[in-house]
Order: structure tokens, then sequence, then C-alpha cells
């Protein structure tokens, strides 16, 4: 912000050589002071800095503002460490005065008459000097200093780097509020700062000696009164040798000063290259590199930069800052940067800015003091706060079992205790109006869901805990889910096809042919092709064994529609969470899908097939989904009295226009399909049947697939891995005893008390029972229908599932969990980034939103 003459001095790089090893880092940051009561800005920095060491800490202009100085660094990790290591103390201190500290541009609370120059003569003097400049300096930023030993090529690269100023301040946007109302700014602080009289672009200054002849001259009009009042966009220090940017804001997150970090050295390696080869140079022009500031100031990263480099025209920040990031990789590899620069970069596209957060903060209920907690949580990297958990003092959680995913006994892993933090500091009566506001959200959206049993459908049962599955398990079950897919895709060709696996006695024909979903339609389509567009996989966790497949799901899986809109839930309703560097986005996921149908079309379809979401439509209870699904992939979701067979072609009409049909991706059951009436009132069974067999129309998934979910076939998918792809299950499956061997059969009734039981057709949890939590009425009548008819049940041993905190309105409680994942087969083999953790209800092992569970926001990691 206002320097004082020495702040760049601990900056200094020690003994600086020439090349790549004298490009040194540092940092300063300026943090506001805050009330944790009022959420105000208040003018007590004094009080943390009397205890903060003053090396590293140092007081600014006005009372309500500290700075931090990092030591010299030579790399982004010793960086990263290093601020993290000074906003820990900070916070530390902060949190036993009762204080926050906020790392934004701006704040929107505030007391202006509260407020207060900090007493020292300089500052007076300023006061005096600036009058309304000075009490409105109530702004932060954060500034990057690169070692350059040679003062002339500081200078010139001052100069150069001017037009990529815009691009990083739109990185660093995180002022849309002053004065306590919205600016309609991402970046209001910048144009705060540029009232000042020595702020902004220089214009031209070619050499050091020209550059302090400059400043001498400021100094004579007694605009100024000493070098450190400088304050252009970009400028070599006076003290010591280093180019220090400052038109960014002050970030919340480490990440993002890291990476602003990362890409300034960068672009001060290339433009020394350049000076000392002689390259020319042709600045922008001043009005120019105005209007592209005043553009990144405006809108950030979610509206258009000018790209000045290229050109005036505008383009979408994300394109100018790969592009910018793309032409800086030669410097960035011999930094050892490239690949942390990259990935930083692609977070903060996704996270979106610092801006753009606090006002989907706002947006929720309209309050000021949301945003203010949201810098303070984000500040302070989701650390839980020293003295409270939450306004009232209380923990959410009061329990730990060594089956729980959050809470195990030895306490919760590290990438929970961000999460854990966030929520204790929230509190549950703040959850309790977050829950409402979800529930909001879904009613304006209209995600519903029905419930066996019930006549109406409720809003989707989504609790607000996210689920972590860490970065290691989830690459070991993409490779796992891969290979089952496959090998469950091979099973069906062949069952329709040749029978190999039966004839060469993989799996006894009876099984096979007593399995309710072989249907007669699953042999009408193409030999060899691809039967499985989608694949949904039901896994569990075992606090001992690890994951476990427990059911395959290859007729209409769904889910994959709530998966997605659980994350929009979670960043809308609780922005305050801090996301892993490393979270997978669940936004790429209809791409995904619709890669998957494309390739499943029939080969007259060319290129561009066109495809359908055929669904039951409103009476359907995943209804949402499908039109999700439908609305991502920019294809038409239809009922069926919206097609029409005519000469052996499936049409879509709709608004009186009628379009040729290539892919169904079906979202109903088969067998309603075919009794369905088409757009003539006619059923669509025969006609429909027609096209799928002659090849000029593709069912996704393909029909008859049943028989491969079928929980006998279960027990031989591993016997299918090693057939079909010779190679070993990398996938657990739970132990199964089939009803229809009689060996086994003897098993389970031997042992019904201990097993979990099933129909091999059953689905969303029908008529399981679980040995152990069953009463003997439940247990004798189950041993008359596995008696009765044996081929037609299964048992289970019973899988001690994993259990991950729910909030109950009051504090956090252990629920069994799994996770449906979903594959996608077309010309490769996807894993979607968007799976579904289902909760179950109270007291209860079967996980299944149809019986009356719920949902979480499932975070993988990579």
């Amino acid at each position: 912000m206002v320097d004082t003459p020495q702040d760049a001095t601990t900056l200094a790089p020690k003994d600086p050589k020439p090349g790549p090893a004298a490009l040194t880092l540092g940092v300063e940051e300026e943090f506001h002071v805050i009330d944790l009561d009022t959420r105000e800005l208040v003018p007590r920095a004094g009080e943390l800095l009397d205890r903060l060491p003053p090396d590293s800490f140092t007081a600014e202009l006005q009372r309500s503002v500290v700075e931090t100085n990092t030591a010299v660094s030579r790399t982004l990790d010793d960086l990263r460490e290093d601020i993290v290591r000074l906003r820990r103390l900070a916070v530390g201190v902060a949190d036993a005065a009762g204080l926050g500290i906020a790392a934004a541009g701006t704040v929107p609370l505030l007391n202006g008459e509260d407020l207060a120059i900090t007493p020292t003569t300089r500052f007076r003097h300023m006061l005096d000097e600036y009058q309304m400049l000075a009490r409105e300096q109530l702004i932060c930023g954060a500034q990057v200093h690169v070692g350059i030993d040679d003062r002339d090529v500081a200078v010139a690269v001052a100069q150069r780097v001017q037009p990529v100023l815009p691009s990083l301040l739109a990185l660093s946007a995180s002022s849309p509020y002053w004065m306590g109302q919205d600016s309609g700014y991402a970046s209001v602080r910048s144009l705060v700062w540029q009232r000042w009289p020595t702020a902004g672009d220089p214009g031209l200054v070619t050499s050091a000696a020209d550059h302090d002849a400059l400043v001498r001259e400021l100094i004579a009009t007694e605009t100024i009164s000493d070098p450190a009042m400088i304050y252009f966009d970009v400028r070599p220090s006076a003290h010591v040798p280093t180019v220090e940017l400052r038109i960014t804001d002050a970030s919340s997150d480490v990440e993002t000063v890291v990476l602003l970090a990362g890409l300034f050295r960068a672009v001060v390696r290339r433009e020394i290259d350049r000076v000392r080869a002689g390259e020319a140079y042709t600045p922008a022009r001043p009005p120019v590199l105005r209007a592209a500031l005043w553009r990144a100031a405006r809108s950030g990263l979610e509206g258009d930069l000018i790209d000045l480099p290229r050109g005036p025209k505008p383009v979408p920040a994300a394109e100018a800052l790969r592009r910018l990031t793309a032409d800086l990789r030669p410097f960035l590899e011999e930094a050892g940067d490239w690949d942390q620069v990259t990935d930083l970069l692609e977070r903060a596209l996704r996270r979106s800015s610092a801006a753009a957060r606090q006002r989907r903060a706002y947006t929720r209920r309209g309050r000021l003091a949301d945003v203010v907690d949201l810098i303070l949580a984000e500040t302070r990297g989701g650390e839980t706060p020293r003295e409270a958990a939450g306004p009232s003092g209380r923990r959410l959680a009061d329990y730990a079992s060594a089956a729980d995913e959050m809470f195990p006994d030895t306490g919760p892993p590290e990438a929970y205790r961000g999460i854990v933090g966030a929520l204790d500091q929230i509190g549950a009566q703040e959850l309790r109006q977050r829950e409402q506001l979800r529930d909001e959200e879904q009613r304006a959206r209209g995600v519903t869901f029905s419930v066996a049993g019930e006549a109406s459908t409720r809003l989707f049962p989504f609790d607000l805990v996210p689920r972590l599955v860490d970065a290691p398990d989830w690459a070991a079950l993409r490779a796992g889910l891969t290979q089952r897919a496959r090998a469950l895709d091979a099973f069906l060709r062949d069952v329709y096809d040749e029978r190999w696996v039966v004839k060469d006695g993989v799996i006894p024909a009876w099984v096979v042919d007593g399995a309710p979903g072989l249907k007669p339609t699953g042999a009408l389509m193409r030999r060899q092709a691809t039967r499985v567009q989608v694949a949904g996989m039901d896994l569990v966790r075992d606090r001992q064994t690890g994951w476990h497949v427990l059911e395959d799901n290859l007729r209409v899986p769904s889910g994959i529609g709530y998966a997605i809109q659980n994350r929009r839930l979670t960043l809308s309703v609780l922005p305050e969470l801090p996301l892993p560097d490393n979270l997978l986005p669940v936004d790429d996921t209809p791409a995904m899908l619709r890669r998957a149908l494309v390739a499943a079309a029939p080969p007259a379809a060319g290129d561009e097939p066109s495809i359908v979401v055929l669904s039951r439509g409103s009476d359907d209870s995943a209804w949402f989904e499908h039109r999700l699904l439908a609305l991502e992939m920019g294809v038409p979701a239809a009922v069926s009295t919206d097609l029409l067979v005519a000469d052996g072609t499936v049409f879509l009409v709709q608004q009186g226009r009628r379009q040729r049909v290539d892919v169904i991706y079906l979202r109903m059951d088969e067998d309603e399909l075919l009794h369905a009436p088409g757009a003539d009132g006619m059923p669509l069974g025969w006609p429909l049947l027609s096209a799928v067999h002659t090849g000029r129309l593709a069912v996704a998934n393909a029909l008859g697939n049943g028989v491969g979910d079928d929980k006998a076939v279960y027990a031989y998918v591993p016997k299918f891995i090693e057939y079909y792809l010779s190679e070993k299950p990398l996938l657990a499956d739970v132990p199964t005893y089939l009803g229809g061997v009689p060996e086994q059969r003897e098993e389970i009734l031997r042992r019904l008390g201990e097993l979990v039981v099933k129909p091999v057709d059953g689905y969303g949890g029908d008529r399981v029972v679980i040995g152990p939590y069953a009463s003997e009425a439940e247990l004798t009548a189950l041993r008359s229908q596995v008696t009765a008819a044996p081929h037609r049940w299964i048992a289970q041993e019973v899988v001690s599932l994993s259990t991950h905190p729910v909030f109950d309105g009051e504090r956090l409680t252990p629920r069994h969990v799994d996770l449906r994942a979903f594959v996608f087969l077309g010309d490769g083999a996807e894993v979607a980034s968007a799976a579904l953790t289902r909760v179950a209800p109270a007291d209860s092992m079967i996980v299944n939103s149809s019986r009356g569970g719920g949902a979480k926001d499932t975070w993988l990691l990579g």
C-alpha cells in the first residue's frame, strides 16, 4: 500500500548472481484488521504489531492494516511456506485479541469515524498533504519482488512488463465492495489506488539514471517527499536490486499469491533475456493500457480481457491467461515452475475470482457480514480458530469412530481439517440457515426425487458436509472401475452372441438363463458394438479391507446429474469451504457422456449424430437429472409421445418439426418403453426394435443389459475379468453365495442371521434383509422364500460400511455411506469425475436415495 522508505530492504536477494539463480522472490502482503463481533474494519493494528516480530511485520498508513514481509525465496514452495508461516503468526495473535485478519483489496464493512492514521511523523504529513486520499486508503495489496542485479535492466524490465499487468490484476481481483456498497467492479481497489499522483504508468524511462532523475523531479515538485512514495504499477527498488509488482489486490487465497509470483518471475526472466539480447520494445499506447487495466478491474476473471501482447481485441479472461502461461513456458520450465503454475492457474479458473466468490456469499442472504466471514475463512486457509469452533464455542462433532472417514479415532485426516474448521466456524445456527438456502435453490431449480412408497416427489435429500476420496484411492478406483466396465461389456456382447463364457464353463448356463434381465431384445443390436455406454458401480468402504464393489448398474444408472448439482449447491451455499488444489471438476462429465453416446451411433449417422434423452417425463423420479443432462449435452429431452417411427427410421417430433434420431439415451425401463405410445398413438415397441435391429438406431444402454447387473451374475465378474481381459481383478467384490448352488444354499440357510440376503433382480434396496439386524419373524419368512425359490436369491457377507458425518440440525452425526461411480465406454473408457455419495437413513445400513436416504457432494482428488 503506502510504503515506508525501508520497506523493501527485507526483500533484497542475498548475493545475487546473473541468470535464473538471481531471480529470487519475496512478497509483501497487507491485511485488514477485523473486529469479529461487528465484522467491521477497526484501527487495532498496533495491538497485533506489539506482539508480532518487527522484522516480518510492519505498520501501514491506516491503523487498520498490518503488512507482512516474507524472507527471500528461490522456489515457489519456499515462498508458499513463508507466506503460510507469517499468516499463521498473524492469525494466532489476532485470535487471542478477538480479531481477524482479512486479505482482500477491500472489505465491505467499516465505520469511517472510528478509523485513524498510524501516528508517525511521515504518515501525519501524508494526511495533511493528501487529505481524502489518505483517509480513504482503506485498501490492501500484495506486492511481488523479483531480484535483478542490474538497475538499468530492472528499469527496462519494469517498462516492458506493462502489457501483462491487466491479466495479473484480473487474477488477483478481490475488491468488489467499497464503503458498504457493491462497486460493480472486481477490483475497486485498483481504481482507488490510481488516484495517487505517482500511481500507474511512469511513461518512458530509459535507464536507472533516468528513473532517478524522474524521482528527483517529483520530489522537487513537493508532490512527494521521498522515493518510497513512487507508486508505479511496476517499479525498480531504490534500495535493493529488485523489480516490484504493485498493481495486484491482496489475495485471501495463498495459492493465488504463489501463482502471481510464479507468473511475474517468468515474465521478468523473459524480459531480462530480451533486454540483454538487444530486442526492440514497442510500448502499449498509454490510453490503450489504461483501457486494458480498467477492463481487468471491471470484470476480473469473469469477463473479457484485452490481451495486449497480441492486440486490443477483448478475449475471455481464461483464454488470455492460458495464452500468457503458454508463452512463458520456457521460462517457467527453466525455473522448475511449469507444472505448479499451470496447475494453480487451472485451479484459479475453476474457483472463479475472489470478487465473484464474495458476491456469491452476499447473494445467499444479502448480508455483507457473510462476505467478511468468507474472506476471513479463506485468509486463514480453513484452519480452525484457536479459541472457538463456531459462534457458540462448540465443535459440531463430538464423536470419533474407527469406521468414520472424517472423524476416526486418530482425529480428522489432514485433507478434512480445512472443512472441519470452516464448518465449526460457521456453527450450527448458521448451518440451519444454509440448509434453508439449499432448499430454496433446489425448489427454484426443480431438484426433486421420489422415495419408494410416496406418491409425491420431494426435494433431493442433500447433506451439506462434503465427502473426500483422496488421490491415491481414486487413482486405484479409476483403474479398477475401467477394468470392470470393460469386462462386463465383453460379457454382454458374448452372452447375446456365441456365449463362449458359458461354453467354456466360466459361468453356469442356469445362472445366465435364469437371470430376469436376460431379454430377447438384447440380441437385436449390432454384434460386437459397445453395449454399456454408462456403467454405474456401487462401492463401499470397509474400515479393515478397503474398497469393495457392491453392485453393478448397467441398465439405467442414475445419479450423474445429481452429483453435478451437488457440487454446484456446495459452492453456492458454502463458499467458505476451502477447496483442495487437486479437486477434480464435475462440469466436464456431461461432455464425457456425450462422447460415449456419439461413439454409439450407427455408422450411417455420420460425425454429428442426433441424440435424444428419452424419459417418462415429469412423472419420473429423476426428471430433474434427465433435463439437466440433456441441457448440458446440448440435446433434446423427450418423452415417448415425441417419437415417431416411419419407414424404419425414428424421428423426434417437437414444436411442429421432425428430426431424425440416431441415438436414444434411455432413461426409462425398457419394458415400459416398448409399450409406451409414440407420437402417432401407437406403441413404439416393434417398430422401434426394428430400427435397432436394422442398424438405424442405437439405444444406450443397450436393451437386455439387465443380465449383466444380475445379483447372481455379480459373483462371476472377477472370472469375467480374467477370461475376457486376461487380467487380475483390481477391485474386490463382496463374498457372495448363490442360492441356486446346493452347498452355497446350505451356507445361506445356516448363516441366515449373519448375512445380507438379496433377490437377484432387486434394486433400490428392495427386499434386502440384513441378517444381524432382522427380527426372528423376518428371518423365518426369508428362510421360507429362499427354500421355495433358491435360485432367486443370493447372500453376501456383511461389510462394515464406513460412516461419514451428516448435519442433523444440531451437530454432526455419523451415517453409513456408499459411492456410486460412473464409467463411460465409447471409443475408449472414461471415468466421470462426478460421483454420488449416498447416505443411509439413521439406524440403517441400506444406502439408497429411493429408500429415504440422502446424498453428498463428493470431492474426488486427482
